[in-house]
């Protein structure tokens, strides 16, 4: 395991795990939350592994309890220069609820801003998408804006909320 915490282990994304990934990228409940609006084929899964999770450019790791995958996590546009990345994440629905969610970001908010020196993470949440917006919160991120009808998804035009996360307020959270 990469991170460990109490309910939930990070560890790295292998081979193995991309028929996880692909059937559950392919859920409605998780495409729609994340933005996607095509499915994704085996072969994409693979160009994803590939190009995104095998590169040096930010850290996508697999959530885990007792060994079985329950999501995914990661930062991503990381630049090391200003110190800053965006936080992205999904967790399969028959796990939705338990919390894994909510310890996993922790725990890799915790990494991001102890171990790369992050100053600033940020993340993209769908108006529509309470329980993700509830979760930043609950961990101390702020809304810090609105790009109105920003992505089409199902039909619609969805508001696409930014929050932000300074790691002195990640740090006053803490104490």
């Amino acid at each position: 395991m990469f991170l460990d915490g109490d309910g939930v282990a990070l560890r790295t994304i292998e081979e193995e795990d991309l028929e996880f990934l692909q059937t559950q990228i392919n859920d409605p409940r998780i495409w729609r939350a994340i933005g996607r609006s095509n499915p994704v084929t085996a072969e994409q899964e693979r160009e994803f592994y590939e190009n995104v999770v095998c590169e040096d450019d930010g850290v996508q790791l697999l959530i885990a309890v007792d060994a079985e995958p329950v999501g995914t996590i990661g930062l991503h546009a990381l630049d090391r220069e200003t110190g800053s990345a965006e936080i992205g994440y999904w967790v399969a629905p028959d796990h939705h609820g338990q919390g894994y969610g909510t310890e996993a970001a922790t725990l890799v908010a915790g990494y991001g801003f102890d171990q790369l020196r992050l100053h600033r993470i940020a993340a993209r949440v769908f108006e529509f998408n309470e329980p993700s917006r509830r979760l930043l919160e609950s961990l101390g991120f702020t809304r810090e804006g609105v790009h109105r009808d920003a992505e089409f998804i199902d039909g619609e035009y969805q508001d696409v909320y930014w929050y932000g996360l300074l790691e002195d307020e990640w740090r006053e959270e803490r104490r």
